[in-house]
């Protein structure tokens, strides 16, 4: 099934200018233009293949890759590099593992200062107080 630009950025879940700033990236092929006649050139097609590949961009953003990680497991899955490949996975888990540590800490840093203020009926607040520096 053949499709344009606009068709892929739809499948996608994208905007056709995300599905350009991924081509200029080097992330998605930028098929060539049939040759019509016309002054204009031929429509650009697209593939099942793209649609995937597209798929698999947004999941691994929204993992957290960069689109420099995320052009290298590309690369990878073309040569078989699964070593590289659980290196990277790892190295994303450590920092999500950070990221979540440093979450739950402002959240109990918040909770204790929602349980202050909720225990003090004059004064500062202690929530106004901590951001205030």
């Amino acid at each position: 099934m053949a499709m344009t630009i606009s068709g892929l950025a739809r499948a996608g879940g994208v905007g056709v200018e995300t599905v350009r700033f991924y081509q200029r990236r080097g992330l998605l092929e930028t098929p060539d233009r049939p040759d019509s006649g016309g002054l204009a050139g031929g429509v650009r097609r697209y593939d099942e293949q793209d649609v995937r590949r597209l798929k698999f961009i947004r999941l691994a953003q929204g993992a957290g890759f960069t689109l420099e990680q995320i052009g290298e497991l590309l690369r990878l899955d073309a040569g078989q590099d699964r070593a590289r490949a659980r290196e990277l996975a790892a190295e994303r888990l450590a920092a999500l593992d950070l990221k979540i540590a440093e979450l739950q800490a402002a959240r109990d840093s918040l909770r204790r200062l929602a349980s202050a203020c909720g225990a003090l009926e004059e004064g500062p607040c202690p929530i106004i107080s901590a951001f205030e520096g």
